[in-house]
């Protein structure tokens, strides 16, 4: 496989796992890449290589379509919005809130960037609608975790006709249950190979190592039993409503401790340009306690703020705003303020200094955690893959 043109349109250069990927990707192909592995290059190279004149369509998330990434790695293969702009077909960027939008489109080309079609919803109808009738791909840093994440794009390359004959073939249901709860699922060996059929796994070794460190914080033992065993909430001084203002609060109380603070500006320290994660308000009015001496920007629900061209900065981040569809390669440093309760959001925010480019041999990531159950919960959970999930906490601790 050559760089140069192919069929009129710019091909630029691939590295070796890129190649390796695009040989082995068909139409109904799930391209399997870690964050910052060049997905978006490969997606839109097999496009220029298989394209026949088809129109492009791309569904990705918001922030990705807001932030324009798309259209400037198209534009290296000379793909545009309009027909005067373009070698091959007209390009549409959109977030998957639209996706229905694109039910009637038919002999188009269409890129889901981030699989985001679990269950039965709105989207995966208007999914199935558009797979009948398009050429299609789909991209992923984290591929489906149970096999039920499989069936939509399994119905759509035509293995099973719907999601009713996918369970009655191969799902196993718990007994004596309020709601369905899968036991155990049979066929596995058939859903295996079905499964290698579609996932094309982008293997990239990555020249940067690395460098996770656990920094340890204090926590106040005596105000979080007042919430955890009576039920109180300290900063408003009454009864806690509820299990999701219990976690609120348990979680404010670990977060909030001085010594998170004092951490961090030792850190600072040691790296004058640092991207810190968070979660909560209350969290990010303490991280604006250091505005004095550092050049502070933030991306979060409330400001947009584009990464310093300082010396000496940081980046504060909340981790559902900017989780993805951002890149950082002037600092190999992150912190981790707290932790987050999603296993996807944790592995896309390392990723947003973990890139092809990036000039450093060292990914440097200061995870702050607390010994308090909460703390040591959600990073076990982490530490597994998985989400942190406060229902089977909260049953598992309420004795």
């Amino acid at each position: 496989m050559s760089d140069g043109t192919i069929n009129g349109a710019i091909i630029p250069e691939f590295a070796p796992h890129q190649k390796e990927a695009l040989e082995k990707m068909h139409d109904g192909c799930i391209l399997w890449g870690g964050v910052g592995s060049g997905k978006s290059r490969v997606a839109l190279g097999f496009y220029v290589m298989t394209e026949q004149h088809e129109d492009i369509y791309i569904i990705t998330t918001a922030k990705k379509r807001d932030s324009l990434d798309w259209e400037e790695e198209a534009a290296r293969f000379g793909i545009g919005k309009t027909r005067e702009s373009t070698m091959a077909g007209e390009l549409t960027v959109d977030s998957w809130n639209n996706i229905h939008k694109y039910v009637d489109v038919k002999d188009c080309f269409f890129i889901l960037d981030e699989q985001r079609l679990v269950g039965s919803g709105k989207w995966v109808k208007s999914f199935l609608k558009i797979a009948k009738r398009n050429r299609w791909i789909m991209l992923s840093a984290t591929p489906g975790d149970t096999w039920m994440d499989y069936i939509p794009v399994f119905v759509a390359n035509g293995f099973y006709k719907n999601r009713t004959e996918f369970k009655r073939e191969h799902v196993i249901y718990k007994p004596f249950t309020k709601y369905p709860q899968v036991d155990r699922y049979v066929g596995v060996q058939k859903l295996t190979r079905l499964r290698s059929e579609i996932v094309v796994h982008m293997k990239y070794a990555t020249e940067a190592v690395r460098r996770p460190r656990t920094i340890w914080v204090d926590h106040d033992k005596e105000l979080l039993k007042k919430v955890t065993k009576d039920r109180w909430h300290v900063y408003e001084e009454r009864p806690l409503t509820g299990m999701a203002e219990l976690f609120y609060v348990m979680r404010k109380v670990v977060n909030s401790h001085p010594s998170r603070l004092e951490k961090l500006t030792e850190l600072l320290s040691q790296h004058d340009r640092m991207v810190v994660f968070y979660n909560f308000d209350y969290e990010l009015e303490i991280l604006r306690t250091l505005k004095n001496h550092y050049t502070f920007k933030e991306w979060n629900g409330h400001k947009h703020e584009l990464i310093p061209d300082t010396e000496k900065w940081i980046y504060a981040v909340q981790y559902t705003a900017g989780a993805e569809g951002w890149n950082c390669t002037s600092t190999n440093t992150m912190a981790f303020w707290s932790l987050t309760y999603s296993y996807k959001t944790w592995e896309q925010a390392h990723g947003r200094t973990d890139r092809m480019n990036t000039p450093f041999s060292e990914l440097l990531y200061y995870n702050f955690r607390s010994r308090s159950a909460i703390d040591m919960a959600i990073y076990r959970a982490l530490s597994a893959k998985k989400n942190f999930n406060e229902m089977a906490y909260y049953h598992g601790n309420s004795g």
